[in-house]
């Protein structure tokens, strides 16, 4: 009965794939189609969709989905495999732990992409002051360029050309993740417009200590890509086991998701995994925090 179970199983999902797939292609062959004839590109191949075409599709819904939907899915299909919900439920309790860590890395590069805007505007300040221009004018010129929101951008450009607060707009601005470095171009420009200081030589020493940190930030994340990869390899090794088990014709999903020893070693087994993960990442996050 369970080999009946089973080859009923893999003949669904067969079906199901095959379906998806003559639909998919039919769709991006008939709009082909239509598009080569109506730029009168005369006759057009008729054929099942390309690796390439299926890579770039599931890379779309990738992004459409985002990576935590992924998680049932594979769930799904491990469900269909072993006969049990068991991994489905599991996939769809892990949409909300993979959705954060996307927002995280997510969250990271807009971060780091303001830092390098902070250091780009530094340095472009820098080099309109040096050319003659009043300060006024050479924001005005350099913050064009700025990667950073909108309105905090209109309102430093705003203080800038009709003399309003322009290191208050910048301290503003400096609340943003990653753009920190403003606070140190705001205190410049206050010096430079009480004592007459030099703001091109003030800019060139906050551009070289944003750039040194920078450059200290990559060396730590360089030095901590051991630990992420031991994370990571910790991570899959119980995915390797089970392939490794069906590779020897034990049958581990049966064995996890259908006996009382089973249930009980996947249940520890997830336990010590998620606490382990979780140990390594906050160690990675100490050691960059520090």
């Amino acid at each position: 009965m369970d080999g009946v179970t089973a080859e009923a199983t893999w003949i669904s999902v067969a079906v199901c794939l095959g379906a998806g797939a003559l639909l998919l292609g039919g769709r991006r062959g008939g709009v082909r189609r239509a598009r080569l004839l109506l730029a009168g590109g005369g006759a057009v191949a008729a054929g099942p969709p390309s690796w390439e075409w299926a890579l770039g599709e599931l890379r779309g819904l990738r992004a459409r989905w985002g990576t935590e939907w992924w998680l049932p899915v594979a769930g799904l299909l491990i469900g269909l495999l072993g006969s049990s919900v068991i991994p489905v439920l599991a996939g769809a309790a892990g949409i909300p732990v993979a959705r954060r860590m996307r927002l995280a890395r997510r969250d990271r590069a807009a971060r780091e992409s303001r830092a390098d805007a902070v250091i780009a505007l530094c340095g472009a300040l820098a080099g309109e002051v040096r050319a003659g221009r009043q300060p006024g004018e050479a924001l005005l010129r350099a913050v064009r360029d700025f990667d950073g929101p909108g309105e905090v951008r209109a309102a430093v450009v705003a203080a800038a050309r009709f003399g309003g607060d322009v290191p208050g707009a910048l301290v503003a601005a400096a609340r943003q993740p990653g753009a920190e470095g403003l606070l140190g171009l705001a205190a410049c420009w206050r010096v430079a417009v009480d004592q007459g200081a030099g703001l091109a030589d003030g800019l060139d020493r906050l551009d070289g200590a944003l750039r040194a940190e920078r450059d200290q930030r990559a060396d730590l994340r360089a030095q901590l890509s051991g630990a992420r990869a031991t994370a990571l390899l910790l991570a899959v090794l119980p995915a390797l086991g089970l392939l490794l088990g069906s590779a020897m014709g034990a049958d581990p999903l049966r064995v996890l998701l259908h006996t009382g020893a089973g249930l009980g070693c996947l249940a520890a087994g997830a336990v010590f995994e998620a606490a382990g993960v979780w140990w390594a990442a906050r160690i990675v996050r100490g050691a960059e925090a520090t």
